[in-house]
């Protein structure tokens, strides 16, 4: 560290890097110099650097793809006023989905208070108290050290999420003292590092239950994901022989190809599975709108629930259990294995694989039907092709975001056929929102440097954050996007066709070629319309080593899983008799 009068900024950056975070994503602000000087004075020899952005709220979906892409905290900052209310969507966003992250925001020095100041007089605590887990203010050094590890603490422990740390401009200009540098604590002497386990004797009684069904069902969830628990998850429906299934936030969590029903209930596998299991273990999933709330008709409501989840205010949550386990899925399926292993008959075994083989069969139909869609050298070409083709070059283990709405649901219709590698699908998914394609790309690709990094988008979606192409260039990020252009909000227009008998409002665009853009901002860029073009266009955006953009005509078609949705809201009286 530097010989000179050490403050509050360098404080925080030692704290930081005692946490083991290495990048900071953001602009800088007047507010913010100290922590930069930090950096730049010593910081960087000791691992931790800034990476600036276009805009604050593409720098928080950065934070947020790095945290989804690494399980490590994601760190983001915005200076007084504006910065700070730039990092909302994003900051919502990774709260909606239990991402944690340190989201940094300079305060004016509270002298300035209620004078009118620039930037000032904004309360920024309320403002980020309803998406994230705990707010702080601080406004002197020494405040600093206990002030960043009960942020870490919240965000890491429980149900994971983002936390919001106010830094008084006095707390990073004055003094920071040699006491002030002891309170920086190992991470072990302030937080836990174990996993919470489950009541044995709840973990009994879901056994208990097992033992009297002949259908169960996995569905894996976010929690597996965050708990690391992708080889237990594997292990226990390998060894049982218990058909899995995945919510859209569990997408990774599941590898095994031999009891996989799918990713997305409009895979007949799954949909089956739902509809016939008698009892449903359900591991740190959200019964929410990416598995239709687990409601009829579309789920069995006889069947019986064992609920495994960190967060006790999810137990319970639009589906009664019969089984509740507050704890850490990973450590809860191990104590699962564990009591399967001494109590669970041999023969269930057996009687649970002939359901998955049933769920298997039903499988290859799926792929079957989606071969059959494939065929179908129309112009302009239909959405499932273009990501099929796509699909069909990129490696396996290649870093996947999806942005966009009706985008995202034709690409999820192939991507959930089958399992992926853990932590390497990217989508926004409680919150559903338009933009992080590009963002999340980038913290994608500077976690994984050698992954290949590939988002699909829309062309409305890919719109919102587009000057972060330079962020790519300057960084030389070999990112490729592929943008999917019907020339429409496609997601609207298909809600408008579906229950507005096609009177179109706001929903089309002019033809624009974002490839074009592209090229301007110093990437590679193609526009394309035939899909024999994808591969080839796919290679040269390989080849050139630079970020990529392939703009690629398709048809305006409505998702058949809109069906689906359509069917629940029926069911609720939302569309009228």
């Amino acid at each position: 560290m530097s010989n000179q009068m050490l403050n509050g900024g360098d404080l925080l950056v030692k704290c930081l890097i005692k946490e083991g975070i290495t990048k900071i994503f953001g602009l800088v602000g007047g507010e913010l110099l100290k922590i930069y000087d930090a950096i730049g004075r010593w910081g960087r020899e000791e691992g931790i650097d800034t990476v600036m952005v276009r805009h604050e709220q593409a720098g928080a979906h950065m934070a947020d793809a790095w945290a989804r892409a690494t399980g490590e905290i994601g760190v983001c900052f915005g200076t007084a006023g504006p910065g700070v209310t730039h990092l909302i969507p994003a900051v919502a966003a990774a709260n909606a989905d239990s991402i944690p992250m340190l989201v940094i925001g300079s305060q004016i020095a509270r002298m300035f208070d209620n004078i009118g100041i620039l930037q000032g007089d904004l309360d920024q605590m309320s403002l980020m108290k309803p998406i994230t887990k705990l707010q702080v203010s601080v406004e002197d050094p020494y405040e600093i050290p206990h002030a960043v590890q009960r942020c870490i603490k919240t965000a890491l422990t429980g149900r994971r999420g983002p936390v919001f740390l106010e830094l008084r401009e006095t707390a990073l200009v004055r003094e920071a003292t040699e006491e002030d540098f002891k309170k920086v604590l190992d991470p072990e002497h302030y937080r836990p590092l174990y996993r919470p386990a489950g009541n044995i004797d709840c973990i009994i009684k879901a056994v208990e239950l097992l033992k009297t069904v002949n259908k169960p069902l996995i569905v894996a969830g976010g929690g597996v994901i965050a708990s690391e628990a992708f080889n237990e998850v594997n292990k226990l429906s390998e060894t049982y022989n218990i058909p899995v299934g995945t919510t859209l936030s569990g997408i990774g969590a599941v590898t095994t190809d031999k009891t996989f029903v799918g990713g997305k209930l409009t895979a007949m596998a799954y949909r089956r599975a739902a509809i016939e299991a008698n009892v449903v273990l359900s591991l740190g999933c959200k019964w929410d709108h990416t598995i239709i709330y687990g409601a009829s008709p579309l789920w069995n409501q006889d069947q019986k629930i064992i609920q495994v989840d960190i967060d006790p205010t999810e137990i319970g949550k639009n589906r009664p259990v019969n089984v509740a386990i507050v704890g850490d899925a990973k450590a809860v399926i191990n104590q699962l294995l564990e009591e399967m292993e001494k109590n669970l008959p041999k023969e269930k075994v057996t009687e649970w694989s002939q359901w998955n083989e049933y769920l298997q069969d039903v499988r290859k139909s799926d792929k079957q039907q989606i071969e059959k869609m494939l065929k179908s050298n129309k112009l302009p070409m239909k959405p499932h092709r273009l990501i099929y083709e796509v699909l069909d070059f990129i490696p396996d283990d290649t870093q996947l975001v999806i942005d966009g709405g009706d985008i995202f649901v034709f690409s999820l219709d192939l991507i959930s056929l089958k399992p992926r590698p853990p932590r390497s699908f990217f989508r926004s998914v409680s919150m559903g929102h338009l933009g992080i394609g590009i963002p999340y790309a980038i913290g994608a690709q500077m976690a994984k440097p050698d992954k290949l990094v590939v988002c699909i988008t829309g062309d409305g979606s890919f719109m919102f954050n587009v000057q972060e192409l330079e962020t790519a260039v300057r960084l030389n990020l070999p990112i490729i996007i592929i943008i999917g252009n019907n020339c429409a909000w496609g997601m609207i227009k298909s809600n408008q066709k579906l229950n507005l008998d096609k009177r179109y409002y706001d929903v089309d665009f002019p033809p624009i070629d974002y490839a074009e853009i592209a090229r301007g901002f110093g990437c590679h860029g193609e526009k394309i319309s035939n899909p024999e073009e994808i591969k080839t266009a796919l290679q040269r955006a390989i080849d050139s080593k630079k970020p990529a953009v392939i703009d690629v005509d398709i048809a305006f078609e409505t998702p058949p899983a809109m069906k689906l949705l359509g069917l629940y809201k029926k069911n609720k009286g939302l569309f009228g008799k």
